[in-house]
């Protein structure tokens, strides 16, 4: 929305209209748009130029319309009747007069005038706010751009957490919106490049990232060199109050403009498609209409690289900074282990700077990082660094012309030697380098589009599952989250999510981890992707539900491939025995039914898909209901499979058992109005109206409707009790109320704080499990309220609340709503998770109705009560399929297709490169 208003040639002292009386034939400018106009006022270039419009969204320039007619007073073309953020002021009229600042009081005097008497400059720079507006202080602070392409944020204090990611299958890196980022490439096993200043121990991506001032970031300095005046881009370290900014993530880069003291600094992150660097192009423009002085500082902390050995200097050679480090290590072994790391950090330039500092403290000196020492001096020092904290920071001192740009670019990255970081620097570092990395990384993201197309009443969740989500399902089939050694669950959901995208990953990921499978029929905690990888962290714990996510998740992929060959391909040998595909699932299925104790249930050991419920069954009695619930799960999905090969006894063998399983299930753990977590070593059972913490548990009520467990009867009771215990503004949590205090028969899950991770947070994946349970029953109006409550948004309130972008969802909100709502509802930011796939699953199959079979594509759409219509399309086994998805007078789902109903609202005999165009009516 407009607020601000100045001119193109000249920068006088603009006063913007307001308090003249309000009257009809005037343009309202509400927050989805409207018109402008303009007065030429005393310089008659006006009626042809440019004029800006700062929408507190980045700077516009519109051209002045030839035929604009220019009023004043009552006549005013239009008036402001909302607020912006970053300095926006508010106003009831805009009639704009340019006008020179000795002829100002004139103005005021007759046809405008300004109600705050507060200057523009004194706006713009000062960013004064009024009591009137402070309720709408965060209007239009994020935007999609660019079809939906792009997600711009324009503040950087009102979510300072809102971040982005780019990967290839070699790195990722996680920047937020003030610069802070945190890179990790593989070699095989993770590494950083540019590390904390202390010794970091070694983990996995945590939530919840506590980002503080000496952070790894990427920052640039800008300091007058007339006025001493000293600001950052993109917020820290300087943290000053800019007068624009922007952060534009998109797909396959992440942008930033910022402005202040008349200066632009526009800043692009993009990585390769095949290698590790980061390729930084910083472009800085002189917007302030006459000629400057300044001096341009990239920093980029590189940190403590190691306690054994590390040391900086400038290569002139090269042409830019070189970290080098020694991997530390004790055992003589680790030696040849670590001989060919990438010890070594660069930061190359394309243009040579005219000085440069590589001892991170000689930088900081005494002012500390919002004011460096260094930056006092005319140029910076010049140091090396030798055992002593490396970082690179170089000086361009300019002068710009006003609205002079310069444009420079750098290469960031790890590299094993000075050989290695010369080809890098070939083949990257220069204007035709950086375009052609950048044209086929946008390729290489683009392989992973996706299969659905959606238009809904819903515009933000269109943009999300159009543009986002997919892109977040391919992140994880595509690189396994950069892990060596993913969980067998997370590895096979994480490419169940690639039958949508890229389905030949996913043929390839079953055969892999089957691979794997122990002559017991058990599936590893972990599945090993490189040679010498080894199970690590998590995966050192023993769980007992990874055979689970095999049936389930073919599931999936049957349905969109109908690839059942996948069956009786041949298995590596087991003890000297070979399976196939087949024989492997039905081995593990046996795995399960034999991992039970004597009434039945299924046997946790230290963790089931709750990794952190660790002390139920350590001592080798406890057991797990959701895991009992979702054998019975697995069994009947696979007797489905068994059933379709033509092995009907063994279909009816795994029908049979799983019949028996829920009859435990619900013999052991039915509570009266819902079914209990779990029963420990000692016989207590868990998870019922008797606990104070820990009372609900979402997953047990999940799969008990998956799996047929509940009926009817128990799902009327079971539903109102998860939307009266469990239910938030944020979605569903796992569990209610969180545990206060360590319990030590059920784990580590009952130290975390309440609230976060898996102690009653809205943990994703667990609530779209409950998604894909409702959709599975026809609750469609259920299943859509909690599906849309994933994504942030779309009020403002609800995006600061979450403090995340909606381009991505995390693998938990806080919970704890009742007993912490000041916190309840804030992002993870962790963007690894196996809530995506599913997702995208219950978007397609469910909400859509578009879920393939052996014959074809079944059409069954799901849409919440409040839509009456929707238009889909959906790319299916080679085939495009246009959807028109109308509510009508008709009793069952009726498709069309060439004005013929299609029988049992099913298509078949699908044609590759075939465009079906499908009318689709559903009860209203």
């Amino acid at each position: 929305m407009p607020v601000f208003f100045s001119s193109f040639e000249t920068l006088p002292n603009p006063f913007v209209g307001g308090g003249l009386p309000v009257s009809t034939n005037r343009t309202k400018w509400p927050v989805g748009g409207g018109a402008v106009a303009v007065q030429p006022g005393w310089y008659s270039g006006h009626q042809t130029a440019t004029f800006y419009i700062n929408l507190g969204l980045g700077t516009t320039g519109v051209p002045l319309p030839a035929n604009v007619t220019q009023n004043v007073g009552d006549q005013a073309t239009i008036q402001v009747i909302q607020a912006g953020t970053n300095g926006a002021a508010f106003y009831n009229c805009v009639d704009i007069t340019f006008a020179a600042p000795e002829n100002v009081p004139a103005v005021n005097a007759t046809n405008c005038f300004n109600s705050t008497v507060i200057s523009f400059q004194r706006i713009h720079y000062e960013r004064r706010f009024f009591e009137i507006q402070t309720f709408q202080i965060y209007a239009k602070m994020l935007r999609p751009t660019h079809s939906g392409n792009r997600y711009e944020l324009t503040s950087p204090t009102a979510m300072p957490k809102a971040d982005g990611f780019l990967w290839n299958q070699k790195m990722m890196i996680q920047i937020t919106c003030r610069g802070y980022a945190t890179a990790q490439f593989m070699q095989p096993e993770p590494a950083k490049y540019a590390h904390a200043p202390n010794l970091e121990g070694k983990t996995f991506m945590q939530p919840e990232q506590n980002y503080y001032s000496h952070h790894p970031g990427r920052f640039v300095y800008i300091k007058d060199e007339e006025s001493g005046e000293l600001f950052s881009a993109p917020y820290e370290p300087v943290r000053a109050k800019v007068d624009q900014f922007v952060f534009s993530v998109g797909k396959s880069d992440i942008q930033w403009t910022v402005e202040h003291l008349g200066i632009r600094v526009e800043m692009n992150l993009s990585i390769p498609t095949h290698d590790v660097a980061e390729l930084w192009t910083i472009k800085v423009t002189n917007t302030s209409g006459r000629p400057r002085k300044i001096s341009v500082y990239p920093y980029f902390p590189i940190g403590n690289m190691s306690w054994m050995n590390q040391s900086a200097e400038y290569d002139e050679k090269l042409g830019g900074v070189v970290a080098s480090s020694v991997t530390p290590y004790q055992k003589a072994e680790d030696y040849f282990k670590n001989k060919y790391l990438k010890d070594k950090t660069y930061f190359m330039c394309e243009t040579p700077p005219n000085s440069w500092e590589t001892r991170q403290q000689a930088f900081e000196g005494e002012g500390g990082l919002h004011a460096p020492s260094a930056l006092e001096e005319t140029e910076l020092g010049g140091n090396d660094a030798r055992y002593e904290i490396p970082a690179a920071a170089v000086q361009y001192r300019i002068a710009l012309k006003a609205n002079e740009e310069r444009e420079y670019r750098f290469l960031f990255g790890p590299a094993f030697d000075e050989a290695e970081i010369s080809a890098m620097c070939g083949k990257y570092l220069s204007k035709e380098g950086f375009a052609k990395s950048a044209s086929d990384y946008a390729d290489y993201i683009e392989l992973g589009r996706g299969c659905l197309h959606i238009e809904t009443p819903d515009k933000d969740l269109d943009n999300f599952v159009n543009n986002w989500l997919p892109r977040q399902v391919y992140y994880h089939g595509d690189v396994n989250r950069l892990t060596t050694d993913p969980q067998t669950r997370n590895y096979l959901q994480d490419n169940m999510g690639m039958s949508f995208i890229k389905p030949k990953v996913a043929r390839k990921a079953f055969l892999i981890a089957l691979g794997q499978q122990e002559a017991t029929g058990a599936m590893p905690d972990g599945i090993l992707l490189t040679e010498g990888a080894e199970l690590k962290y998590i995966n050192q714990i023993p769980h007992t539900d990874h055979c689970v996510w095999l049936p389930v998740t073919l599931d999936a992929y049957l349905g969109e491939t109908g690839d059942y060959g996948l069956l009786q391909e041949k298995l590596p040998e087991v003890n000297g025995k070979s399976y196939t595909v087949f024989e492997g699932f039905s081995r593990a299925m046996d795995w399960l039914l034999a991992a039970r104790d004597e009434r039945g249930l299924s046997y946790i050991a230290q963790g089931d898909w709750c990794d952190p419920m660790n002390m139920v069954g350590y001592k080798g009695k406890g057991v797990s209901g959701w895991l009992t619930v979702a054998t019975a799960y697995a069994l009947i999905l696979w007797a489905g499979v068994c059933e379709h090969q033509g092995k009907s006894d063994l279909a009816k063998h795994y029908r049979a058992r799983a019949q028996e399983v829920n009859g435990a299930f619900n013999k052991y753990f039915w509570d009266g109005e819902w079914f209990a977590r779990g029963i420990t070593d000692d016989n207590v059972v868990f998870g019922t109206q008797k606990d104070g913490d820990g009372r609900i548990w979402l997953n047990p009520q999940t799969w008990s409707i998956l799996s047929g467990a509940a009926s009817a009867e128990q799902r009327s009771k079971m539903l109102p009790q998860i939307e009266k215990q469990l239910d938030t503004p944020y979605g569903v949590t796992m569990f209610a109320p969180p545990f206060s205090k360590m319990r030590e028969d059920v784990g580590r899950v009952t130290q975390k704080y309440p609230g976060s991770a898996e102690n009653g947070s809205v943990y994703n994946h667990a609530a779209i499990f409950y998604i894909y349970s409702l959709y599975s029953i026809g609750d469609s109006d259920r299943a859509y309220k909690l599906l849309r409550q994933m994504l942030p948004g779309p009020t403002e309130e609800d995006y600061v609340q979450r403090g995340q972008l909606p381009i991505y969802i995390p693998n938990y909100y806080r919970g704890a709503y009742h007993q912490y709502p000041r916190t309840a509802g804030r992002s993870s930011q962790l963007f690894n998770t196996g809530t995506s796939p599913w997702v995208y699953r219950c978007f397609i199959e469910g909400l859509c109705g578009l879920r393939g079979d052996v014959d074809g594509l079944v059409i069954n759409p799901q849409l919440p009560s409040a839509w009456d219509a929707i238009k889909v399309t959906r790319l299916f086994r080679g085939a495009r399929f246009e959807l028109d998805i109308r509510r009508a007078k008709v009793k069952e789902v009726t498709v069309k297709h060439a004005d013929k109903v299609l029988p049992g609202a099913r298509i078949k005999n699908i044609q590759q490169g075939a465009t079906y165009q499908l009318s689709v009516s559903i009860p209203q």
